[in-house]
């Protein structure tokens, strides 16, 4: 359980070009050496784009950190970290595209924050097999602050969940 001047978050990780595991294992590096201590992480989950149409399949993987930083210190050090690694630019209005890294902040202790073009936890997590499969691989019983239910309730509830 975190302290005062710690904070429990999970973060979704994605990519579809290039070398997909390797993208992601080098923002494993940087989310650690900058933000905190990864405590776990689930394994690659390759899933269909979604939003938009590409040829490239996702990798996707979902890690917990323990941080010091408050939820908008980590917003910004995942956009250095994206940017760092080449992706160049995020995701706008509903538009996706194809990207060789994307860090979301799925969630943040258990608070609710919107502020700032933040919103915690991220709005649609609850709603992608591609993020609740891993997401309940590393930690099923981690309740979702606004559903009040756990990331392996929500995971279950989701129509036509493809099983990794």
């Amino acid at each position: 359980m975190p302290d005062n001047d710690t904070h429990i978050i999970f973060l979704g990780i994605g990519s579809n070009l290039g070398d997909k595991q390797k993208n992601i294992e080098q923002a494993y590096r940087q989310i650690n050496k900058r933000m905190g201590k990864i405590i776990s992480k689930s394994a690659f989950y390759v899933s269909e784009p979604e939003g938009f149409e590409s040829k490239n399949k996702f990798v996707n993987s979902v890690c917990e950190v323990v941080t010091v930083m408050n939820a908008g210190e980590v917003l910004q050090e995942t956009r250095e970290i994206e940017k760092e690694l080449g992706r160049t630019k995020k995701s706008q209005d509903g538009g996706y595209a194809d990207r060789i890294i994307d860090i979301d902040i799925l969630m943040f202790d258990d608070q609710v924050i919107e502020s700032n073009g933040l919103i915690i936890p991220h709005p649609r997590f609850h709603l992608r097999d591609f993020v609740l499969i891993p997401f309940a691989e590393i930690s099923p019983h981690t309740v979702h602050p606004v559903f009040d239910k756990t990331v392996l309730q929500l995971k279950n509830e989701l129509k036509n969940p493809k099983d990794a």
